[in-house]
């Protein structure tokens, strides 16, 4: 049976949810409808750290959100998908294009919407504060919620991992 570290150590893809793992869930809409997100500065030092170290970052996101383009784009994250109703059709695109194997591939969830993510997964986690179906089926589950400092975690997991350089 694989431990966390030796999953962790195969990765070279991280996919992210956005809503309850990149933000805390939480829908802001200004007086004029536009819509606003909160990011943790330390989620995106930790995406960027990933890239670094050569290990794809991707968003699949069941909303469409301009703040989430931004901050992707401003983070080089370059595999944004978003307004996916079928996560599970979307992720095997996603691996195609970046010939990754299930077996290198973790994701990052809260949500039921996130379980076809997990099947996938040869690293499933779940938020702190996640669905207890996501729980349920999850690898293993941040001490930080979504939005706060979860998917630095896991990145520092994954580096961690495979030999942090000095």
């Amino acid at each position: 049976m694989d431990t966390l570290a030796d999953r962790a150590r195969d990765i070279r893809l991280l996919v992210l949810d956005v809503d309850g793992v990149l933000t805390d869930g939480r829908l802001y809409f200004s007086a004029r409808g536009e819509e606003m997100k909160s990011f943790h500065v330390r989620d995106g030092a930790g995406i960027v750290a990933l890239l670094r170290a050569g290990i794809h970052v991707a968003v699949i996101s069941g909303r469409h959100s301009e703040a989430v383009a931004r901050r992707m784009s401003e983070l080089g994250v370059m595999h944004v998908r978003q307004g996916i109703q079928d996560k599970g059709g979307a992720l095997q695109e996603l691996l195609g294009i970046l010939n990754v194997t299930p077996q290198a591939l973790a994701c990052i969830g809260d949500d039921v919407p996130d379980l076809p993510l997990f099947a996938a997964a040869h690293l499933a986690v779940g938020v702190a504060d996640a669905h207890p179906a996501v729980a349920a089926q999850a690898h293993y589950i941040t001490r930080a919620r979504g939005g706060e400092g979860a998917v630095r975690e896991v990145c520092d997991l994954i580096i961690d991992a495979r030999g942090r350089p000095p």
